[in-house]
């Protein structure tokens, strides 16, 4: 059986990637003998304090399969039905969650918001808050924000702190989809505190599946009373894992020594690299601005479609237009030339 990506694969998404070494190690050490289940093993609570020290500070953690679960989860935990989420219009819960979130909360409403390169604004959340405050409208509550965002933008700790600032004044829960928190951790050169607790996020959901895990995410309760009974939603959800070492020696793994950021770091100069070479070719347009490790270009459909034919996989619908090109930990230099040199191909030179 092979062990690596399909090249033709690469740039289909950051899931396409093997385990980084780090956590495939971890994993192999957790299997060595027996252990306690259900989160009662020393991985998991090794796992727990890394997050915590990575944070600086107390915290609760949960750990679960999938980022659906890890956000609709935590947004269930603040909420009630007759609430609303204010979200970016392209964020991943409203997009690419099947009504997850609304299904996990009893019907609580997603309000969608513009907001350039995919970023929240206060203008814009005081604004759905202030337009109507009856009995007959959902009742905002919590602020729902991706970092990096799903147009590969980050947002600045001034901007976190700004939507903090606003999310007290208007009484409102502030969550973080991380996802792909530590390509934003990366590329803006900040410590996880300073974009997370210290800006007022009340809870993150920590990707590791992108950032060189095989499966699980992380929720990380800055404000511990709202995990009040979160062990409870995890188990009725089905996200409660019985041999939960597998989950959590991972996350060892990748925090140990570093390998989170070190692997968020290679994404992102594999983006910006591929970002370089696809601004060579004449024929390709580069959209918006590039912080975190996802690539949006217009190729001319005869382009795209013939990079298909060639066994190249992107996709063309996620995001506000273009194809996306994600990089990974994975992503080499030899990947972003070949696909570089079939474009350039494609594009009559």
């Amino acid at each position: 059986m092979p062990n690596a990506v399909t090249p033709g694969c690469q740039f289909a998404s950051d899931n396409t990637s093997p385990m980084c070494p780090a956590s495939w190690a971890a994993v192999e050490r957790a299997n060595a003998g027996c252990e306690s289940s259900y989160g009662n093993d020393p991985w998991t609570a090794r796992a727990c304090d890394l997050i915590r020290q990575m944070f600086e500070g107390h915290a609760e953690v949960f750990f679960v399969f999938n980022g659906t679960a890890a956000n609709s989860l935590a947004l269930a935990a603040m909420c009630q039905s007759y609430h609303a989420i204010l979200c970016h219009e392209v964020a991943h819960v409203e997009t690419d969650e099947c009504g997850a979130p609304e299904f996990f909360s009893n019907g609580t409403k997603l309000l969608l918001l513009p907001g350039p390169g995919g970023r929240l604004t206060p203008d814009g959340i005081t604004h759905a808050v202030e337009r109507r405050r009856d009995i007959h409208y959902p009742k905002p509550r919590v602020v729902s924000v991706t970092q990096a965002t799903e147009l590969s933008t980050t947002y600045s700790i001034d901007e976190l702190a700004a939507i903090g600032a606003t999310c007290r004044r208007h009484g409102l829960r502030f969550h973080m989809d991380g996802a792909r928190f530590a390509n934003a951790v990366a590329a803006l050169g900040v410590a996880p505190r300073q974009i997370t607790r210290d800006v007022g996020v009340d809870v993150l959901c920590l990707g590791g599946t992108k950032n060189g895990m095989g499966v699980g995410e992380a929720v990380v309760f800055f404000d511990t009373a709202l995990a009040e009974e979160f062990a409870y939603r995890c188990k009725q959800a089905g996200q409660l894992a019985s041999k939960m070492r597998y989950l959590t020696a991972p996350w060892v793994g990748l925090l140990e020594n570093g390998a989170w950021l070190e692997n968020a770091r290679h994404a992102n100069a594999a983006a910006a690299r591929l970002e370089a070479g696809l601004r060579s070719i004449p024929a390709v347009e580069v959209l918006g601005e590039r912080h975190a490790n996802a690539v949006f270009a217009r190729l001319p459909d005869a382009v795209a479609e013939e990079l298909r034919a060639k066994g190249w996989k992107f996709y063309n619908f996620i995001g506000s237009g273009g194809c996306r090109f994600m990089c990974s930990w994975a992503t080499t230099d030899d990947d972003i030339d070949a696909i570089l040199a079939d474009t350039r191909i494609a594009a009559g030179g």
